[in-house]
């Protein structure tokens, strides 16, 4: 008797960035040099209190079960982390710990989402999220941006595109995969539009917070409407901002009755997350922070040399990203060489050593995303050879 998935499976695809990354790991495995810009995965290492913290919960015998939605010591370090660095008001009651933030975001969309609802995701868009919402049974509604506009829309764009089936917007800033950074102004605006439709929540991924780059503070809904937190879903996390990528832990706070069913889904499905990574994570909120801000310079050089490189290149464009690491690249003036199709021209980049994301996997088309998150000579050689793959 031959397989078959469900119904529910047959509606989504694997992650085009993984499968990317895959793709280049196979490759290199055969000899191939291949240089991965696929992957949003910063390169420095896990910082040494956190490794210690780690060390110090396996010594210490902290390897048995915890509660299924994390344990109370890292719900209070997360409510310090929400306080500190984005400016929620929070308490550990509606605090929920998960295997990644790609759990937290998964869980609240499955949590909610019927068959028939609508969730409006702006385009371009992190791959996951439309996939989460056709999982559900909804409907993804792209709210389009575009570079020209630093890929921020107007509020009236957004109620536009509600109607009485509207139960999510989500929205991402710093954004994956073009960088964008919502302004406290725009954001003021959703709140008005929200106030006006009762219905609409929002799911505010705020994973990219600390890579901030504007001169202004992160902004972000909960903080900025706090009449609407009974409407607000927050991810954040450890993974992009302390280089904990394999620790897989996410946090996510919200209404405590969103929260609550977000730890059933959880109970019935992972339990809870590794207990070595909550206490590393732990130590990621608690600890010193003073390195980030290392990192962030770090990761400025490093966009804006890319930046500079890529606009170069003849046919490519990018605008400077005002947060995360990536660069959504333009790429139109080369389609007709691939038919149109960017796919193909991310396998072209790829059979000249270099691992890129096609737009069109982010809801986009003509282009490719790359992330700079990556050691400085391996940025150069890398996109010298887009340079020489597109000449």
């Amino acid at each position: 008797m031959s397989g078959q998935v469900s119904e529910m499976l047959g509606r989504i695809e694997a992650s085009p960035t993984t499968a990317m990354t895959d793709r280049a790991t196979e490759l290199r495995e055969q000899g191939r040099d291949i240089i991965s810009l696929s992957v949003g995965e910063p390169d420095f290492a896990t910082p040494p209190h956190v490794i210690a913290a780690a060390k110090a919960a396996l010594d210490g015998g902290d390897t048995k079960y915890t509660p299924v939605t994390g344990t109370m010591a890292l719900k209070k370090a997360a409510a310090l982390h929400f306080e500190r660095d984005l400016g929620i008001t929070t308490d550990p009651s509606r605090i929920i710990v998960t295997s990644g933030g790609k759990q937290a975001l998964f869980e609240a969309i499955v949590a909610t989402v019927s068959e028939g609802d609508e969730v409006i995701v702006p385009s371009p868009w992190w791959v996951s999220y439309p996939q989460m919402v056709r999982f559900a049974g909804g409907s993804v509604v792209p709210l389009r941006t575009h570079a020209h506009r630093n890929f921020r829309f107007d509020p009236g764009e957004v109620e536009s595109l509600i109607t009485p089936r509207t139960n999510w917007l989500m929205l991402n800033s710093p954004g994956n995969p073009t960088g964008a950074v919502y302004p406290a102004d725009m954001l003021k605006g959703i709140g008005d539009v929200l106030r006006r439709h009762p219905q609409v929540m929002v799911l505010s991924d705020d994973i990219y917070a600390p890579l901030n780059y504007t001169d202004g503070p992160h902004a972000t809904l909960a903080n900025l409407c706090p009449d609407l937190a009974d409407r607000i879903c927050t991810v954040s996390g450890v993974s992009k901002s302390h280089a904990m990528t394999g620790f897989r832990i996410g946090v996510a706070t919200g209404p405590k009755w969103l929260i609550d069913a977000m730890g059933r889904l959880q109970s019935n499905s992972s339990g809870n997350p590794a207990s070595i990574s909550q206490a590393a994570a732990v130590a990621a909120f608690e600890g010193p922070q003073d390195f980030l801000r290392d990192w962030r310079d770090r990761f400025i050089a490093r966009r804006d040399m890319v930046v500079q490189a890529i606009n170069a290149i003849p046919g490519l464009s990018t605008p400077v990203p005002d947060g995360a690491f990536y660069c959504y690249i333009d790429a139109s003036e080369h389609m007709d060489r691939f038919g149109g199709d960017d796919g193909k021209l991310a396998l072209h980049l790829l059979d000249h050593g270099v691992a890129v994301v096609a737009a069109s996997a982010f809801g986009g088309r003509n282009g490719f995303r790359i992330s700079f998150a990556t050691d400085e000579k391996l940025l150069e050689e890398a996109v010298r050879r887009i340079g020489v793959a597109l000449g």
